[in-house]
């Protein structure tokens, strides 16, 4: 295997061993803290973008079958594991990990330390990192990433649908998703009991009236929900729409809502990213799916209409979030899982009841 680096943008190294893809990839440097669920977390269009670490160290142990992907491809820019398995077992019949990311043309670096790394992420925060082969020196990378802009990128013109999908299932009631970057598990989960329109992220609010939805499901997703042109777009839209129709908000989509109606996120300092988060919810503790960097800031809401009715067992942060009179409601967490806990999976007969409760 090719020696090459992971470079920090604060001027740490660490060297490795490169697979896959070779190729040189910038992007933002996160961790994942779950034991399984990389093939999930590789499809998941909510990280696109940035350069995954995977905090367990075994990856690839049990290959890339088709049925676990997220989405029709990889989306992380790289990934970072202690020991990629080469060789894994039969049962799910699918690809090497390896070969997987060759396909998909994304750079993988191993043999480096993952507890260090993920130790010197948590005291430092997510910063910007590159993955690079030997003959790049680490400081020439490390003053590279130093000009690059931290100007937010808006990742959902990549990663949103381009035309309005479909899927008609004969059942009582149609919800729309607006999709700022959705998991298969997303629609999966709502096909199974609404009929789904499915609309691009930047759908003025007219031609969603137009559908005459019983209920809008804005999907999680990458990036910043202040990126101006989302604001001006899928923002915009829900502006329009929050007294109309019941919404539910997941993630990124969650933010961008709980922003339409007057409210603040920020950037988290590492974000949650893993298949078991604690989440407290009406005096119980669930196990929840997260891939976030931002949150809602609590201290914001006041005048917005909004309420926080769940919080992070780890750092107290929003989890989620009704309005006091509208419709409304808002996770940071995916409860669809794919991968992870299956704990709030109600969250969406809950929706489907709200919906009903409004056309009456």
């Amino acid at each position: 295997m090719a020696r090459g680096y992971l470079v920090l943008g604060d001027g740490t190294v660490y060297e490795g061993n490169l697979f896959a893809d070779p190729s040189p990839v910038d992007g933002e440097i996160v961790f994942g803290t779950g034991m399984g669920g990389y093939q999930e977390n590789l499809t998941d269009p909510s990280f696109a973008g940035q350069i995954l670490v995977m905090t367990y160290p075994l990856i690839g142990s049990y290959g890339i079958a088709e049925e676990f992907s997220q989405s029709n491809k990889a989306h992380v820019k790289g990934l970072v594991v202690r020991d990629a398995c080469s060789r894994p077992t039969r049962a799910y019949g699918g690809m090497s990990l390896e070969n997987y990311l060759a396909e998909q043309g994304v750079p993988g670096i191993s043999g480096i330390d993952t507890r260090d790394l993920v130790a010197h992420i948590r005291d430092n925060g997510a910063m910007k990192g590159a993955i690079t082969g030997s003959d790049v020196s680490p400081e020439e990378t490390v003053k590279r990433l130093s000009r690059l802009s931290d100007a937010p990128c808006n990742y959902l013109k990549d990663v949103s649908v381009k035309d309005i999908v479909e899927i008609p299932g004969n059942k009582e009631m149609t919800v729309g998703v607006l999709d700022c970057g959705m998991k298969n598990a997303l629609i999966d989960s709502l096909s199974s009991k609404f009929n789904v329109v499915i609309f691009p992220y930047d759908t003025p609010s007219d031609v969603l009236s137009e559908r005459k939805i019983d209920g809008l499901v804005i999907s999680g997703g990458p990036g910043n929900p202040s990126n101006a042109e989302i604001v001006n777009t899928a923002g915009k839209t829900l502006k329009d729409l929050v007294s109309a129709v019941p919404m539910f908000g997941i993630g990124l989509g969650g933010q961008i809502l709980a922003e339409s109606l007057g409210a603040e996120t920020y950037k988290m300092k590492n974000g949650h990213r893993g298949s078991s988060h604690p989440v407290l919810f009406d005096g119980r503790v669930y196990a929840t799916s997260q891939n976030h960097g931002y949150a809602v800031n609590k201290d914001s809401l006041g005048g917005t209409g909004l309420t926080v009715n769940q919080t992070s067992v780890n750092d107290g942060s929003v989890e989620g979030c009704i309005h006091k009179n509208l419709p409304l409601l808002i996770t940071q967490y995916h409860p669809e899982a794919g991968p992870g806990s299956t704990d709030t999976l109600f969250l969406f007969d809950k929706f489907g009841k709200t919906m009903k409760e409004a056309k009456r």
